[in-house]
């Protein structure tokens, strides 16, 4: 099977798991924002202006979060999960451009966002590289991409546990414990201009630019 072969099947496979786990995602997940990821979600979206993408924007959870003034964006992989975003924006009353399709190969213009945000979605993405390659192909000169994450620990008693716990995760959530994608931002050119990590290295957040 070739490269390109192993990748679609990869993304059919996130989109099947989250199709099936849609209906009870948000109920799911909160207890572990509170425990890991506390404001996130607000200290990424409160820095996103302009014309903004959101790439796998799951359920919507990011939408009450946004300033008012944004133009808004979002792609997510799974219809299920797309359609509850869709209730969601409706019931805020925000106008939302919500919309299927893959974060490794977007269907926008070079340079057509001033903002990009990923939040906890470069962990589940078969080829982060690809996405952060994508993001920063669809940033204007200047843009932003803002960065909400798991990562790989720089503890070695904790990378351990995320090592002993990654074949599970992957096999029921296709969520990956060790990735480090402020990598993938430094290779393909990002100035990085903040990090903040937390819970023994394990959530980084990440505000930086597209030069230009």
């Amino acid at each position: 099977m070739g490269d390109n072969a192993r990748m679609e099947d990869a993304t059919r496979r996130v989109r099947r798991i989250y199709d099936r786990e849609a209906a009870r995602y948000d109920k799911a997940i909160k207890v572990f924002e509170r425990l890991f990821f506390g404001e996130g979600r607000e200290w990424v979206c409160s820095r996103a202006s302009g014309d903004v993408l959101e790439l796998a924007c799951g359920t919507g959870r990011n939408l009450p979060f946004y300033p008012a003034r944004v133009r808004f964006t979002g792609v997510e992989l799974s219809p299920e999960m797309l359609g509850i975003a869709r209730d969601r924006a409706d019931r805020l009353g925000m106008k939302a451009d919500l919309r299927s399709g893959d974060a490794q190969r977007l269907d926008f213009p070079d340079a057509s966002f001033d903002t990009v945000v990923f939040t906890l979605a470069l962990c589940t993405i078969p080829d982060p590289a690809l996405a952060v390659a994508e993001a920063h192909r669809v940033l204007r000169p200047g843009g932003r991409l803002l960065l909400l994450e798991h990562v790989r620990s720089p503890l070695l008693p904790v990378r351990a546990l995320q090592r002993a716990l990654e074949p599970l995760s992957i096999r029921f959530q296709a969520d990956h414990l060790l990735r480090e994608p402020l990598l993938h931002l430094r290779e393909r050119g990002f100035q990085i201009g903040a990090i903040e990590r937390s819970k023994l290295g394990i959530v980084e957040r990440v505000a930086a630019r597209k030069p230009g």
